[in-house]
C-alpha cells in the first residue's frame, strides 16, 4: 500500500484547558480570612491573565463548568509552551490554588492545514483577503467575549472499514469541505478554535466552541454528526459546558450567587484582588473573633492621616528583595528591569533603596495586584546578591509593614534624626523584631521604612501608642505627602 499525503501544517498559539474541581468541603471550613485571601489571590491571578500581564500576545479566560466533573476551565492561549508552563504553575502559588484540583486538562496548539489552503503552503502569498485574514485568525485567535463554551477533544477513526489516513488527499479535503460549509452557516452564532494536539495530548485535534445562545452549538454539532467527515470518521471524547465569568465575579461563584454580577450586585465594579485582610490574613491571633487584619491597620493608620489604602481597588502591593552586590551594580540590573515593567499598567514603580548605615540594598517593586508584583518577584530574584525577602506573610511573625515618606527637601534630616529616636523607641517594645530606614539612590527624599513585628497585636499596640502618633504629628510638618502604608506581596 502506498503512503497516503499528509497535509501540511502550520502552527500558531499554544493552548491550554484546565480543569479544575473545587472542594467545597474545605472550602465551607476554611476561616473567612482565609477564604478572602484565596478569591483576592485567584483575582488577581485571572484578571492579569487576562489583561496579559505575563506576556506580549495571546489570551486567557475563566468559565464556571457545569456538571460533576470540573467547576472551573481556566483557558490559556500563549506564544509558546514555556508560557502555558509558567501560567500552569504561577496559579498554584496561589491561595485559591489550595482549594481545588486540576482533574482534568489538555494541551494543544492552533493550526491551519493544507486542507484550507494549498497556496499558502506554497509558498505564495493569499490573494484572498478573507483567506489570509481567516488563517491569521486561526492561527492567533482572539476568545470571543459569548457567555457559553463547550469543550471537546476528538480523533478520526482508524477502523477496519472507515480509515481516515487510508482516504486520498482530495477526498479528505473535500470531506473537510462539506464540514466547513456547515460550520459557515453558523457564523455569527457559533465560534470556533481548532487546535491540533498529535503528540500533546491523548486526542488528535480540540474543539472549543462559543456562542451566546447554547442551543446554537448544540444545533451546529448535530447538525454535523450526519456530515459523513464526523458519521463515518468522527470519534469523540467528553464533552464539557461552561459559563464564562469575569475574574471579579470569582467571589460571586463560590458563594453561589449568579453571575455575571452585574452594576447593581455588590461585587460589581469591585476590586476584590484589593480586599481587606490579604496580605496579613494568616497571621493573626485566632482570638481575634473573625476581625480582619489589614482592616483593622488601615482604621489605625488612617485616623493619623496615614493612607492605608481602600478595601476596594485602591490598594498597592510591594515586592521587596535584599541584595548585598555592588550598589552601582544592582542599580544598573535594575534599571533594566524597570524599563521592562513599565510596559504594563499595574507597575507603579521600581526602585534600589540603600542603608545608610550600610548593609544589604533593597528592591522595591511596587504594583497595583499582589500577582503582578509575585511575578515581578521572580525576575528580581535573579538580581544579583538577592540573599533575603521582605515577606508580608512570613511563618514566624506577622510580617514586614511597608511605610512610604516623601520629605521636604530642606526638612530630610530632621526626618533621618527622628527616625532614630523612634528606632530606639521601637528596641524596647514587645514584639519588635527590626526596622530599617531605607533611602531611594535616585531621590534622596523618598524613603522606606521596613518595620517587622511578631504578630500583630504587637505592631497594633505601636500604631496605638502615643509616641506613633507624636511621630505623626511630627511628620506633617517635615513631608511634603502624606504617608503611605503598603503590603507586601
Amino acid at each position: 500500500m502506498s503512503r497516503r499525503e499528509p497535509p501540511q501544517t502550520e502552527e500558531g498559539w499554544y493552548v491550554l484547558h484546565d480543569f479544575r474541581t473545587i472542594d467545597w468541603d474545605g472550602w465551607r471550613a476554611a476561616p473567612e480570612r482565609e477564604r478572602e485571601r484565596a478569591i483576592e489571590e485567584g483575582v488577581d491571578y485571572l484578571r492579569d491573565h487576562e489583561a496579559l500581564a505575563d506576556a506580549d500576545v495571546g489570551g486567557s479566560a475563566v468559565f464556571s463548568v457545569l456538571g460533576h466533573e470540573a467547576d472551573l476551565m481556566l483557558l490559556h492561549l500563549r506564544p509558546t509552551i514555556a508560557d502555558l508552563d509558567t501560567a500552569e504553575r504561577r496559579f498554584e502559588q496561589t491561595a485559591f490554588a489550595g482549594f481545588t484540583e486540576q482533574t482534568d486538562s489538555y494541551l494543544s496548539v492552533t493550526e491551519v492545514s493544507g486542507y484550507m489552503s494549498q497556496e499558502y503552503f506554497e509558498g505564495e502569498e493569499v490573494q484572498d483577503t478573507g483567506m489570509a485574514n481567516y488563517i491569521e485568525s486561526r492561527l492567533e485567535p482572539d476568545i470571543p467575549d459569548s457567555e457559553y463554551v463547550s469543550f471537546y477533544p476528538m480523533d478520526k477513526r482508524r477502523g477496519p472499514e472507515n480509515n481516515w489516513y487510508d482516504l486520498p488527499f482530495d477526498e479528505r479535503a473535500d470531506l473537510m469541505s462539506g464540514h466547513g460549509d456547515i460550520g459557515r452557516d453558523y457564523a455569527g452564532k457559533v465560534t470556533q478554535i481548532i487546535t491540533g494536539s498529535v503528540g500533546l495530548d491523548d486526542y488528535e485535534w480540540g474543539v472549543t466552541l462559543f456562542a451566546d445562545d447554547p442551543a446554537q452549538i448544540k444545533k451546529l454539532l448535530y447538525e454535523m454528526r450526519f456530515d459523513p467527515s464526523s458519521s463515518r470518521f468522527g470519534e469523540f471524547g467528553r464533552f464539557r459546558f461552561g459559563r464564562r465569568f469575569p475574574p471579579e465575579d470569582l467571589g460571586a461563584v463560590l458563594a453561589g450567587e449568579p453571575v455575571p454580577t452585574g452594576d447593581d450586585h455588590p461585587h460589581a465594579g469591585t476590586d476584590t484582588s484589593h480586599g481587606e485582610g490579604s496580605p496579613h490574613g494568616d497571621h493573626g491571633d485566632e482570638s481575634s473573633e473573625g476581625e480582619d487584619e489589614s482592616e483593622t491597620v488601615r482604621d489605625v493608620l488612617d485616623e493619623e492621616g496615614i493612607y492605608a489604602g481602600q478595601p476596594h481597588g485602591e490598594d498597592v502591593h510591594a515586592m521587596v528583595l535584599y541584595s548585598e552586590a555592588d550598589p552601582d551594580e544592582l542599580a544598573d540590573d535594575v534599571s533594566g528591569l524597570r524599563g521592562n515593567f513599565e510596559h504594563y499598567d499595574t507597575h507603579v514603580k521600581t526602585a534600589v533603596y540603600g542603608n545608610p548605615d550600610g548593609g544589604e540594598s533593597a528592591v522595591v517593586s511596587i504594583w497595583e495586584t499582589a500577582s503582578a508584583a509575585e511575578t515581578a518577584g521572580g525576575f528580581l530574584s535573579d538580581l544579583p546578591g538577592i540573599v533575603a525577602r521582605g515577606r508580608g506573610d512570613g511563618d514566624d511573625g506577622f510580617g514586614t509593614m511597608g511605610m512610604f515618606y516623601t520629605t521636604k527637601p530642606d526638612q530630610r534630616e530632621a526626618f533621618v534624626e527622628r527616625f532614630g529616636t523612634v528606632t530606639d523607641l521601637l528596641a524596647e517594645m514587645d514584639g519588635h523584631d527590626e526596622t530599617d530606614l531605607l533611602v531611594n539612590r535616585e531621590n534622596e527624599n523618598d524613603m522606606f521604612i521596613a518595620s517587622r513585628w511578631r504578630s500583630r497585636e504587637d505592631a497594633m499596640a505601636f500604631f496605638r501608642s502615643d509616641e506613633f502618633r507624636e511621630t505623626v504629628s511630627f511628620g506633617r510638618e517635615v513631608l511634603a505627602d502624606r504617608p503611605r502604608h503598603v503590603f507586601l506581596a
